[in-house]
């Protein structure tokens, strides 16, 4: 009889307790939007080197956080750019940058996270589906993650890329007598906020 009575006061006590720790682990996913990701495009040709730039582009991201608001975990993210956002010195170029992203039909280079790593070093290894010109493959992307002052969180990272991968056919300028190289790099910065 006694063993009854004390599971019966030890029953709701372990409710109270399992309903405590849902609640913090719901309170743990933290969602963070981004309207300003500053995008580079850098790669070569047989002329000289060339760089591409975009500040439009929007990213939303779900961190899990400790109690003190520090990213543990990524849990879910989206980025979108427009492709014809990216813009060099020449518009000649962007025309033909254009022509090779396909951005008459496939508007927007996107990037849907699958998994995520973060290290306590705030470094942070994505798996996810990377789409340019409209074709879409598995992707991996390093960052880092910085906590600022006001809670934002500034994510920075780069990205060798082969356009030939994305079925993409290198641009070339001038007739054809100014080829571009096969591999860019993409690097990224972007501030996100709750």
């Amino acid at each position: 009889m006694k063993t009854h009575s004390s599971h019966s006061r030890i029953s709701p006590l372990i409710l109270l307790l399992c309903m405590q720790l849902f609640g913090a682990a719901a309170i743990a996913q933290v969602n963070y939007h981004s309207q300003n990701v500053h995008t580079t495009v850098s790669g070569t040709s047989t002329l000289h080197d060339w760089t591409m730039e975009s500040k439009q582009g929007e990213c939303s991201a779900t961190f899990s956080t400790d109690a003190s608001g520090q990213p543990t975990g990524l849990t879910a993210m989206r980025f979108t750019m427009p492709a014809q956002a990216l813009k060099s010195e020449h518009s000649g170029m962007d025309k033909n940058a254009y022509k090779a992203l396909k951005a008459d039909k496939a508007p927007n280079i996107t990037y849907q996270l699958t998994s995520a790593t973060l290290a306590a070093d705030g470094s942070i290894k994505c798996q996810g589906r990377l789409t340019i010109a409209g074709f879409t493959q598995d992707a991996e992307l390093l960052a880092t993650v910085k906590v600022n002052a006001d809670k934002s969180i500034t994510v920075k990272g780069s990205k060798k890329i082969s356009m030939k991968s994305f079925n993409m056919e290198p641009p070339s300028f001038m007739m054809g007598t100014v080829k571009t190289g096969n591999d860019v790099t993409v690097s990224f910065e972007l501030t996100l906020k709750k």
